[in-house]
Parts: structure tokens; sequence; C-alpha cells
């Protein structure tokens, strides 16, 4: 009888090209793993994570699961895993799960993490984390305008789904929005959040923050259900999925 495992990682996404596998290239975390459990198995394995990070995103606590033809403790698993994983990727907890747990499916809310570094001496050390705008932002207006976001309501704009069928409603819990040294943070927990729906919002967030849109503005943008009404897309290597929660 087939085994079901929980794991929860964390990868550095800068040169992959997402979370998903694709059939062009074996650059993605997905592929990675998968791999590596094929080889340990001796079977197809297939691995289902909370969600798909973008190409360049980061993850400090995406959760996966999977399940093992042959089973064997968790810990040899994870030894083993981590034993062939690059160094940029990283498995820190694995723990056998119910066999009908599903990463994606059981979820109910995940948070994400948005680093800008504010200030004209750039950060070496921070520079593959953040997205570098010397341009002082308004955090007031950026709070005042991120309120508008909370709350269960359509995020087309937020969003860039073309011709799909898939509701673009979803519930944003909280933004927080402070200062961490030379760093603006904005951290954003919801029940879950469209393709490339948090870097639209951070875009457009500091795009408030230049006073080149005003807080009062978002709810239109929200009610114009149009891309364009939005801000610019913030770059995807200020990203990183913090925390899935169950």
């Amino acid at each position: 009888m087939k085994q079901n495992y929980r794991m929860t990682l964390q990868y550095e996404g800068t040169k992959y090209n997402g979370w998903q596998k694709q059939g062009n290239t074996p650059n993605t975390i997905q592929a990675k793993l998968e791999a590596i459990l094929q080889k340990l198995d001796g079977t197809e394995v297939e691995v289902r994570g909370s969600g798909r990070t973008d190409a360049g995103v980061h993850a400090m606590g995406q959760v996966a699961s999977f399940a093992l033809e042959h089973p064997l403790p968790s810990d040899v698993v994870m030894a083993y895993i981590n034993q062939y994983l690059p160094r940029d990727i990283a498995v820190v907890a694995l723990e056998e799960a119910e066999p009908r747990f599903h990463a994606r499916l059981n979820a109910k809310g995940k948070t994400y993490r948005y680093r800008i570094h504010q200030g004209t001496i750039p950060d070496v050390f921070g520079r593959r984390y953040s997205w570098p705008l010397a341009e002082q932002l308004d955090v007031e207006a950026m709070g005042a305008a991120a309120a508008h976001l909370v709350g269960k309501q359509d995020f087309q704009s937020f969003c860039d789904l073309k011709n799909s069928k898939k509701s673009t409603v979803r519930r944003v819990d909280s933004i927080e929005i402070y200062r961490d040294g030379s760093d603006l943070v904005l951290d954003f927990t919801g029940e879950g959040f469209l393709y490339h729906m948090v870097r639209i919002m951070v875009g457009t967030l500091a795009d408030v923050g230049a006073h080149r849109i005003l807080p009062g503005q978002i709810s239109g943008i929200l009610a114009a259900k149009d891309r364009k009404q939005a801000g610019q897309l913030a770059p995807a290597c200020g990203l990183m999925l913090m925390k899935v929660m169950y």
C-alpha cells in the first residue's frame, strides 16, 4: 500500500523556471524533486505543491505532498532527497501524512512576502531577494491603498490570466507594509492568489507610493476588471512564499 508524505521546502528560485514541471525543460523545482523520488522508489512519483511559484520566485515554506509505492521512514526519505538536491533547494521537514492529504487542495491560506530595497546604495548580498527602487515611497499612501485590496472581491484587474474561465474572485485577509532597515516589506495573507496577483498588487502599491496612482483609485481599478488599469508587474526576485496554512 502506498504511503503518503508531506514535506516543507525552501528554495532560491533565481535560476529555476518556476515550480511546475514543463515538457521543454527539467529546470523546475517539481521536476528536480520527482527525478530524485523516482530514483528512490523505482516508480513514477508525482509531487504536488501547494501552489505554482513563478520563475525567479523564492520559498521559505512551500509545502508539497507525494506518495511512495515502497514506503520508507520519513527521516530516511528526507535525507535521501537532500543528498541529491542542488544546494539552492532543501527539504526542511518531512512526515508521513494521511492518505487523502493533498498539499494544494487542503491548503486554507498562504502568506507571501515582498521586499523592496530603498536607497541609492545597492544591496550586494540581498540583490537576489529584493526589488531595488531608489525612489523613496510614501508608506502611508501605500497603506491607505492596500486597505482597498483587503477582503473578498474580484481581482481580475490584478492578474495576468488570459481567456480563462477560472474565477478571479479571491479573499485577501491582510496586507502589512513596514520598513526593515533600508528595505520596505509587504506581507500578503489570503486564501490563495491568482497568476501574478501579488506582484501586480506590489507594483500598483509602489506606483501609489510614488504618487503615480492615488489610494482612492484602487476601488475603481478593481471595478474595471481590466489588467491595464492596474500598475506595473513587480520583478519576481523580491517575492517569497513564506507559509502555507492548513
